[in-house]
């Protein structure tokens, strides 16, 4: 079993139903998936740029990768229909689970000046969504491999109702949040 799925049924339900007076403990919130999303840019074009991406976020999800391709053209852009302009993984489980704590114990702290994540992240549903600017703070991906710095968005998806139960969740889980 995973650490924080272990944390999570031996300690933060029981202070989630002293907390909210839950009756049920069905009426607890959990985290209910992690989607990694990464748009390719101006490196559409390249395939070995989509490969190598497909490669380092099968790495750090352990998890292979859906790539998204355009529905649409959009000349301004210089999209056409079928183009492939993204790559996407959502987590379950014990995978998410595993993501979840090398994220918050392994990746967060790695940030250069890292203060704690904004909590203007949540949606108004207990969801919590952050960007990050590069994929050297995992573990899994060496310097020498990357050929081109890019990004991604993470989303957490809860099922709490509103965002005081979905920040007292993840607080819970110990994602840092910024004062």
């Amino acid at each position: 079993m995973q650490r924080l799925k272990k944390i999570y049924l031996e300690k933060i339900v029981p202070s989630f139903m002293e907390h909210f007076n839950y009756v049920n403990i069905h009426q607890v919130p959990k985290v209910q998936k992690i989607v990694i999303n990464r748009g390719l840019g101006e490196m559409y074009q390249n395939s070995k740029i989509l490969n190598l991406s497909i490669d380092e976020l099968s790495n750090i999800s352990s998890q292979k990768p859906v790539v998204i391709s355009s529905t649409r053209a959009i000349s301004g852009f210089k999209v056409r229909e079928g183009m492939f302009i993204g790559i996407s993984v959502t987590l379950r489980r014990d995978k998410m689970y595993a993501f979840l704590d090398r994220l918050v114990s392994l990746a967060l702290p790695r940030i250069r000046d890292f203060q704690g994540l904004n909590i203007k992240g949540f949606d108004g549903c207990g969801n919590f969504s952050l960007g990050l600017t590069e994929q050297l703070m995992f573990p899994e991906i060496s310097f020498e491999q990357v050929i081109h710095l890019q990004g991604m968005d993470i989303t957490i998806v809860t099922t709490s109702k509103t965002d005081k139960e979905g920040r007292f969740l993840l607080k819970e889980l110990g994602v840092p949040f910024s004062r």
